[in-house]
């Protein structure tokens, strides 16, 4: 199955000899950028944990998988995101948090993820600090969304991030400091806010892309109030992190 690499191995937090990803340049290189890059972790911050896992599906042409919150549920209805969710007791850590979340909301069975890395942690605008997790899945898994919490589950090829087509840039300010959000028209989705916030970093420090949330693009901008995150002044995500 082709030479091996190292992954993740989250219980013993080191990285073991695994499979190289299979006939994928695109992929080869984010495993070998997400084992270099260094997220940053709010570890020391005390507030409710989640974890989510960004899909990347191993097609000819890569696909990132996201899911569609389902409109009867209180919170975040209709809202696309990744699956994850609030960190439970029962988990070792927040990876396997992703995972059991994944699996509950999606029917992807942790066997078939291969992890890369995580990427940095980020407040939601409810005060929880959510850490996100790339993996590997494989493509035409029988995955089946939760009725109770989900309404769709759907895939967009990486190209269309990697070109760059969004549609417009949300500004949102978090305690004063400005941070330009593409937002994304896709089959009929909008792919916006903390999920598209975890998407850059991925196309900048997965793939070098030259994107960056404290640098104004050119396009449209849309405006929201500014909020806090709800952290210490000594806590905040630093305000000139470039990514590259």
């Amino acid at each position: 199955m082709g030479q091996g690499f190292n992954v993740l191995d989250v219980n013993n937090r080191c990285w073991v000899k695994e499979n190289k990803v299979n006939g994928s340049p695109m992929l080869e290189k984010l495993r070998k950028q997400l084992q270099q890059h260094s997220p940053q972790r709010l570890d020391h911050v005390v507030m409710p944990e989640a974890a989510v896992l960004m899909p990347i599906v191993e097609r000819p042409s890569p696909t990132l998988l996201f899911t569609r919150r389902a409109s009867h549920l209180s919170t975040h209805s209709g809202q696309v995101a990744f699956p994850g969710g609030k960190r439970e007791a029962c988990d070792a850590d927040l990876y396997a948090t992703a995972l059991r979340e994944a699996q509950e909301e999606i029917a992807l069975a942790p066997s078939f993820v291969q992890p890369l890395g995580r990427l940095s942690d980020v407040i939601s605008l409810h005060g929880i600090r959510v850490t996100p997790w790339v993996g590997i899945i494989p493509p035409d898994l029988p995955l089946v969304a939760a009725p109770s919490e989900l309404d769709t589950i759907f895939e967009v090829p990486l190209s269309h991030f990697l070109d760059d087509r969004r549609t417009h840039t949300d500004v949102i300010t978090v305690d004063g400091v400005a941070h330009y959000v593409p937002s994304y028209h896709v089959h009929g989705h909008v792919i916006w806010g903390l999920s598209a916030m975890m998407l850059v970093e991925l196309l900048a420090e997965g793939f070098g892309m030259p994107i960056d949330l404290y640098q104004r693009p050119p396009g449209a901008l849309h405006h929201y109030p500014e909020r806090s995150s709800r952290l210490p002044k000594a806590a905040r995500m630093p305000t000139k992190r470039t990514m590259k």
